[in-house]
């Protein structure tokens, strides 16, 4: 009878225990961006151009994101985008085709609907900030005395 008894503790020790793993790797999971998901077209751009940006989820811990602004039908800035987590933080990587490298903004908060990463050692921009306001998505770019606010619609 003891060693039944025994045995029966043990599975439900073993069940409980499975059980606030999964608990904690569900609670782990729902920190996403799914929020940046598809194509957005900026509403504040200059008169005769336009500004998109798509964005992808490449995987839980990456998303991946083009920039472009169009002009008369010619695109006359680009830039390639990737927000990943490395290391327990998430940092935004910029590649522009007229740069030889990649430039890395480390994160310094995030949240559910929102993240601001920085990069104090180039010129402009030092702070890029991305949030979620209603079904619209904003971005900000900043350094010491410019800020520069991009509005974004989403198209789909």
């Amino acid at each position: 009878m003891k060693k039944t008894l025994a045995i029966i503790l043990l599975g439900v020790l073993i069940i409980s225990c499975s059980q606030t793993k999964k608990k904690q790797k569900t609670i782990k999971g729902t920190e996403n961006f799914d929020w940046l998901l598809g194509k957005w077209k900026r509403l504040n751009e200059e008169e005769g151009k336009e500004t998109f940006e798509n964005w992808e989820k490449v995987r839980n811990i990456e998303y991946s994101g083009i920039g472009y602004t169009m002009q008369h039908g010619d695109t006359i800035k680009q830039e390639k985008i990737r927000l990943t987590k490395t290391n327990g933080k998430w940092n935004l990587i910029v590649t522009v085709p007229e740069e030889p490298q990649s430039i890395t903004f480390n994160g310094i908060n995030h949240s559910k609907d929102e993240f601001s990463c920085e990069n104090k050692e180039i010129d402009f921009p030092n702070t890029i900030k991305y949030w979620k306001s209603g079904n619209k998505m904003n971005a900000m770019v900043s350094g010491k005395e410019i800020k520069i606010l991009f509005e974004f619609e989403k198209l789909y």
